[in-house]
């Protein structure tokens, strides 16, 4: 649609902007669409990792039985896919909301100083608003306390865990990263954490006594185990022979994070049955997060772009019957790239890198340089398509080709993936 694509033009170039952190901005938007967000019921999601999985098990569980928004980033084909309550939002509802705020924007006579994140954020809020959900989950964009999705009051706050990413950003110690995570804890709320290395915890725990925020730890009030199906124990719930349709071991974690979230949810009206949570998780899917193209060889793409992500990816590997693997990646030059390296180039026979179009991206000959000193085979790709193309012509049938480092490299190759398969 000719119309929609002018209109999303019109909201990347507010990323000229870069990132402007605080409420404000956001919060003038939602004035003008008349406040939605606190109409709003919502879980809030934050953490280094997983918070995006944790969103779409909870929306895969309640999808079953309510009308539930789910609000993610990044999206990794169209802009639409950040905005869904069954299905993403379609073409022609977008572009509506994205002429309407645009228009009160004008009435207003507004100074242009939101950013990209915050026009979507207030459109998503808005959307949810229109259509009338019983909850919105709401995934932060970065860190939380600036970020323009706290600006709602949640049922449940949940911090999957704290790790090193974007401390360029929120801070050099994880102990200041989980100081801008613990931002989403409100007055008075509940939290779930499953953060457990001390440091950052303290600080977790600091802000939510001084919240008055009741907190539920993972090892403490709730847990899992991961053998043979997922078993979980909660406050209340005891689950066993739980399966998961996401793939990886670390995803018993997050699948915990979830359960514990609907426990207090169950406190607060809703209800779920045992199989509601079941055929949920069985379901749930969640696109670039260890995703498996099936073919020979078969391609897992993965959007690990930090080493708490690249770690659990290897981990995830061994579940994987293969041969050799060879890793396609594309980095951005500000993440600790060499360290995420070091993680998964013992597991791999061969490297492919290029450069996503991004301009933070890493410089391909780089990555291949640094591969090269540790005497494994690289080459540089002019692009997603010849990246792949290189992977399968050196790949035996029973190997793996795994694409990681960041979404907007799994991004492109998962479009190339699509075209051919």
């Amino acid at each position: 649609m000719e119309e929609l694509r002018e209109e999303i033009e019109y909201l990347y170039g507010l990323e000229r902007l870069g990132m402007i952190f605080g409420l404000e901005n956001v919060s003038g938007l939602l004035k003008l669409l008349g406040d939605p967000h606190l109409r709003l019921k919502a879980v809030h999601v934050a953490g280094t990792n997983g918070k995006g999985s944790v969103c779409a098990m909870l929306h895969a569980i309640l999808g079953r039985r309510y009308r539930v928004g789910l609000y993610t980033s990044p999206h990794l084909h169209r802009l639409n896919e950040r905005i869904k309550i069954e299905d993403e939002i379609q073409d022609q509802e977008l572009l509506q909301l994205i002429r309407l705020l645009r228009a009160k924007v004008r009435e207003a006579d507004r100074p242009k100083t939101f950013t990209f994140f915050d026009f979507i954020t207030a459109l998503a809020f808005f959307y949810f608003a229109q259509k009338g959900v019983d909850l919105a989950l709401v995934e932060v964009g970065l860190g939380g306390r600036l970020d323009s999705t706290n600006v709602i009051k949640p049922l449940v706050a949940v911090i999957t865990n704290v790790g090193h990413d974007h401390m360029d950003v929120l801070g050099g110690t994880l102990q200041d990263v989980a100081r801008e995570k613990a931002g989403i804890i409100k007055e008075g709320t509940v939290l779930i954490c499953g953060e457990r290395k001390p440091d950052p915890l303290e600080v977790i725990l600091e802000e939510a006594e001084r919240k008055g925020a009741t907190v539920y730890l993972l090892g403490r009030d709730f847990g899992y185990r991961y053998a043979d199906g997922l078993s979980f124990w909660g406050r209340k719930w005891r689950l066993q022979g739980l399966r998961l349709g996401l793939l990886g071991r670390h995803q018993g974690e997050n699948a915990a994070l979830a359960l514990a979230t609907l426990e207090v949810l169950t406190e607060r009206g809703f209800e779920l049955t045992e199989t509601d949570i079941r055929k949920g998780l069985e379901e749930v899917r969640w696109p670039g997060r260890l995703e498996l193209f099936e073919g020979r060889p078969r391609v897992l793409l993965d959007g690990a772009h930090n080493p708490e992500g690249m770690e659990s990816l290897c981990e995830a590997l061994s579940e994987i019957p293969h041969r050799a693997l060879h890793l396609i990646i594309g980095i951005m030059a500000d993440k600790p790239w060499s360290e995420m390296l070091r993680k998964i180039l013992p597991l791999t026979q061969r490297v492919i890198a290029f450069k996503p179009n991004n301009p933070r991206a890493l410089d391909p000959g780089i990555i291949v340089q640094e591969v090269r000193t540790l005497g494994l085979d690289a080459f540089k790709a002019q692009g997603a398509e010849e990246a792949l193309r290189i992977a399968m012509e050196s790949s035996d049938p029973e190997d793996l080709i795994v694409v990681a480092g960041s979404l907007f490299t799994v991004a492109e190759v998962r479009e190339v993936l699509s075209s051919v398969r």
